[in-house]
């Protein structure tokens, strides 16, 4: 049988540790029998995690009996790796051993030296700190996941799910993958290559010489703004505006404002009943052809398709949790 290793770190992000155990633990065969064999390996016998406490059922000489091992992100990403680990996980690597980073676990490969040369991913929040930390790392911010065959890496959270998914799909094919999924209650069609949902140029402000144009800009996205009025604004000539663009955020003038009336749309696509082309003149895009075209390439979806994501929609009246021969308890949701 399979055997997957979830490795409990000290402060471990319970959610990553969860989606292993119970994506795999609860993944079956067509004649019912489970699909993997799931271990919780650590370097003590608890853990912290959070608020809660973790009991790990082996120690890490467990890792070389998996087939593959599963690294959730811990709350401190930057933490130093516990003694004897970074060995552990290159020796595994080096028999052969598939090993899946959750969120910010690839901070815990790269610090093992498993992804250099590699494409690799995790929580949108982090992608800019892992690629100053490991230039050696191919960082693709956008995706929900990446799969190098041997080595993967996923975004956060959700993104875990859909990463879990596709190695079940790899192991045993769609049909056990989209049993799986509706155990879950999740998705089995959203691929590696979907962008993950990141809230574009978020209003910080946190530049040596910007902070003022930014303000400026949050207010008045929604206008038909050109280069020249954002250099206007911030009183500098085009050529030294667009210079500490670049330097401050790593971004043209007007690929920052972009963003903003991307997150702008974001919002009202979230929280309001507007329709699209009425949302496309409210924040700024030139028309809503424009606006769905660059919609779809920063975000990865439709306008449409993200409202009915993230719009409100109301809930099931009842779920039900029912006895399951296999699977311990199901889950049923009622109409």
């Amino acid at each position: 049988m399979h055997t997957v290793a979830a490795l409990a770190l000290p402060d471990v992000i319970a959610f990553d540790l969860a989606t292993a155990v119970e994506v795999f633990g609860r993944a079956s065969l067509p004649d019912g029998r489970p699909a993997y064999r799931v271990i919780v390996a650590g370097t003590s016998p608890t853990v912290d995690a959070g608020p809660l406490q973790i009991t790990t059922h082996a120690g890490l000489d467990a890792l070389t009996q998996a087939d593959t091992i599963i690294v959730p992100g811990r709350n401190d990403a930057a933490a130093p790796l516990p003694d004897g680990l970074a060995d552990a996980l290159r020796a595994a690597a080096e028999d052969g051993t598939r090993i899946a980073s959750i969120c910010v676990g690839a901070f815990t490969l790269a610090s093992a030296g498993l992804l250099d040369g590699m494409r690799a991913t995790t929580h949108w929040l982090a992608t800019g700190l892992l690629a100053r930390r490991y230039p050696g790392i191919v960082v693709e911010a956008d995706v929900l996941y990446t799969d190098n065959g041997r080595i993967l890496t996923s975004a956060g959270a959700a993104a875990g799910l859909d990463l879990c998914l596709h190695m079940i799909r790899r192991d045993f094919g769609a049909a056990v993958a989209a049993h799986a999924s509706r155990l879950a209650v999740a998705p089995l069609h959203r691929m590696g290559g979907q962008a993950q949902f990141i809230v574009r140029n978020p209003p910080t402000y946190r530049t040596a010489s910007l902070e003022d144009v930014l303000i400026w800009v949050e207010e008045n996205a929604h206008r038909r703004l050109t280069l020249s009025d954002v250099a206007d604004a911030a009183h500098m000539s085009v050529r030294t505006l667009t210079r500490r663009f670049h330097q401050e955020t790593g971004q043209a003038p007007m690929e920052w404002v972009a963003g903003v009336r991307i997150r702008h749309a974001q919002e009202l696509l979230e929280t309001t009943d507007h329709g699209v082309d009425r949302i496309a003149l409210q924040t700024g895009f030139s028309s809503p052809s424009n606006f769905r075209a660059q919609f779809r390439r920063a975000v990865g979806v439709t306008p449409s398709e993200y409202r009915t994501t993230f719009g409100g929609r109301p809930l099931p009246q009842e779920i039900r949790f029912e006895p399951s021969e296999s699977h311990g308890n199901a889950v049923t949701v009622a109409p």
